[in-house]
């Protein structure tokens, strides 16, 4: 079924009000992490950081790093709404640019147990129960649905519901919420294909391979106005506040976490995470939603 059609602009203030409302509760320790986000202003001084590099905050993300997070996938070049978040969590953290490093993350093991070799990843990492019990996450810093795009040609290119997807080939990034949502949500009749990264699953979308993919709606956009002609946003699909919250993450019992939800609650009240959600999101189309 059909809901009214919801803008990312709308998304993006929903993003803002559970970023305040997690930031409302820092006297306990965070939700998304084990570690608590009553973090003292001296203890959150750069100087005293336990970092992977001293003096450096290193910040980990996946290659290629696409648009709209990143630009030319090159996330030092703080454009893109990823890159822009993370200089900016590095600002308000006290490091600048030049003591901000950049190091390549696959991203189904950024959230794999052990050892990490960054201080923080930023790759639009969905907090979920499961990946929390091996790393932990700040709050959120956006709160995005999953989206199905087709070409205009694709049968399925008039979908107006879930149960309408059921017969389609659907693909999706491993590791994903997206890959989840096809096989716990949609539940198609065909094993849904499932792709090392985004860039393979396009290609089998493009190559006529798939019936439609699975990715957030922001990427979605990008997708359907810069790279894939001839394609369209079928649909969106109803914010799951379990899998549909992305945040920073962290090694397990990061000392980091309480600093950044700090970072990231200053970026909140001062309306600047507003900015660069509506630099880099924000849009007027809409899409339905299907049920």
């Amino acid at each position: 079924m059909l809901r009214p059609a919801r803008s990312v602009s709308a998304v993006a203030s929903l993003a803002s009000v559970l970023l305040l409302a997690a930031c409302a509760t820092e006297s306990t320790p965070s939700s998304a992490g084990s570690s608590s986000s009553a973090t003292s202003a001296d203890a959150c001084a750069a100087s005293t950081l336990r970092l992977v590099t001293p003096g450096t905050l290193t910040i980990g993300t996946d290659k290629p790093a696409y648009p709209p997070y990143f630009v030319d996938d090159t996330p030092n070049n703080g454009k893109g709404f990823e890159s822009a978040v993370a200089y900016a969590v590095a600002s308000r953290m006290g490091f600048t640019k030049d003591q901000v490093k950049w190091t390549v993350v696959p991203f189904d093991s950024s959230y794999a147990p052990g050892e990490k070799k960054f201080d923080f990843d930023i790759n639009q990492i969905s907090i979920t129960d499961k990946r929390k019990a091996a790393v932990d996450f700040s709050t959120p810093y956006f709160t995005v649905p999953q989206a199905v795009l087709t070409l205009n040609t694709s049968k399925f290119a008039n979908a107006t519901s879930i149960a309408d997807l059921k017969d389609a080939k659907l693909g999706a990034q491993v590791g994903t919420t997206s890959l989840a949502f096809i096989n716990n949500t949609i539940a198609p009749t065909q094993q849904a294909q499932v792709f090392n990264d985004t860039a393979g699953a396009k290609s089998s979308l493009s190559n006529g391979t798939l019936d439609a993919i699975v990715v957030d709606l922001p990427t979605a956009f990008y997708i359907s106005a810069a790279e894939i002609d001839g394609s369209k946003v079928v649909g969106q699909f109803a914010v799951d506040p379990s899998a549909d919250t992305w945040g920073l993450l962290f090694g397990k019992g990061s000392p980091l976490v309480g600093c950044a939800n700090q970072a990231l609650a200053q970026l909140a009240s001062s309306g600047d995470l507003a900015k660069i959600t509506a630099q880099w999101l924000s849009t007027d189309v809409k899409v339905p939603v299907l049920q």
